[in-house]
């Protein structure tokens, strides 16, 4: 028996027993976590932590939002209950698999397939216009938090250095990305170089594999992202509708981190969260760990003490805030996925039948 034809008969099984060994990897890497959490929960104001709840909701209907009108620029109607429910499942894919944000774009595009409709190409361009759209949105609120602790006067060089640093990431990795999808050769030489490192890691561990990905299918990925682009280029004053539902994004994820402290009776200042929000989710992406376990807090719990928070404060707030916000979204997140899988939907991964 062929190893495709293997795998193909069993990819529903696999898949099933790598996201569950990934669950068991994330529940294991926050059991301290959890039992500190159990530990301050007689100190914490239920009917604030339950504020949490309507704003991870608020987050999730920018997000459909968000994409409904992506989708619209390029030419494609989709319905927001849909779109809700697939933001959903793409937090959970995320949260769990530790990749960066690479295995969601994946996702993103397989779940969009519907027909020929909407291409590979087209569902990559929404997800990668999404995140460029919350990058620069967080700009914004970048600077209310720097304003919010000079007013303070909780500036410091480090604070000030940081925060400069995140927005020329932002800035920069925007321009670039810019640059290299405005023009079709760039885009083309760009992603088939990329293409081909990627072919080079993977004969490492498949040495008789040499193409598992198909450099002219790639090809045409690239071309359709890059005509898909242009569509969204020409309507350029559009996107100010987008833009709002990325702001909007960005500050309900804030803000859910700020009523755990609401909840623990502190009223901090929401610069502070703002830019400790930033530095643990910029690490957080390169953690080999679910959910980026460990580096979150740590990063979180520095940045909060360089403006004045203290960590007997911040730690138990940050620890509360990750186990409650994993409670409410994975769940949820999970049953759709499995939904998905169970309905036949291609997942990541999945090989074509």
């Amino acid at each position: 028996m062929s190893e495709t034809s293997w795998f193909g008969k069993r990819w529903k099984l696999i898949l099933n027993l790598v996201t569950l060994a990934a669950l068991i990897i994330l529940v294991y890497g926050i059991r301290h976590q959890l039992a500190s959490t159990i530990a301050n929960i007689q100190h914490v104001h239920g009917w604030a932590l339950l504020l949490m709840i309507p704003v991870e909701v608020i987050n999730y209907h920018a997000q459909a939002k968000l994409y409904q009108r992506l989708f619209g620029l390029v030419g494609n109607q989709l319905p927001y209950k849909f779109l809700y429910k697939t933001s959903v499942e793409l937090n959970f894919v995320n949260h769990v698999f530790p990749s960066g944000g690479v295995t969601g774009i994946s996702y993103f595009g397989l779940r969009m397939r519907k027909g020929d409709e909407i291409s590979g190409g087209k569902a990559t361009l929404v997800q990668v216009m999404k995140l460029a759209l919350q990058f620069l949105s967080f700009e914004i609120l970048l600077v209310f938090g720097l304003f919010c602790l000079a007013a303070l006067g909780r500036v410091n060089n480090l604070i000030i250095l940081v925060a400069t640093a995140i927005s020329t990431l932002l800035l920069v990795g925007t321009v670039l990305f810019v640059y290299i999808v405005g023009s079709q050769s760039r885009i083309n030489h760009f992603f088939t170089n990329m293409t081909q490192g990627l072919n080079r890691l993977i004969q490492i561990v498949r040495p008789k594999h040499p193409e598992t990905i198909k450099i002219n299918g790639a090809r045409r990925v690239f071309n359709d992202f890059h005509d898909n682009y242009q569509q969204i280029v020409g309507r350029w004053r559009d996107l100010r509708g987008s833009f709002g539902y990325a702001f909007l994004m960005n500050l309900t994820e804030v803000l859910a981190l700020y009523v755990v402290y609401l909840a623990f009776g502190e009223l901090v200042n929401f610069g502070a969260i703002i830019l400790a929000y930033a530095v643990a989710n910029f690490a957080g992406l390169v953690s080999v760990l679910p959910g980026g376990i460990g580096i979150y807090e740590g990063l979180m719990t520095t940045v909060l003490a360089g403006t004045g928070i203290k960590p007997s404060v911040s730690l138990p707030v940050t620890v509360m805030y990750r186990v409650v916000n994993t409670l409410i979204q994975i769940p949820p997140g999970y049953y759709l996925y499995r939904n998905a899988l169970r309905r036949g939907a291609e997942l990541p991964g999945t090989p074509h039948e």
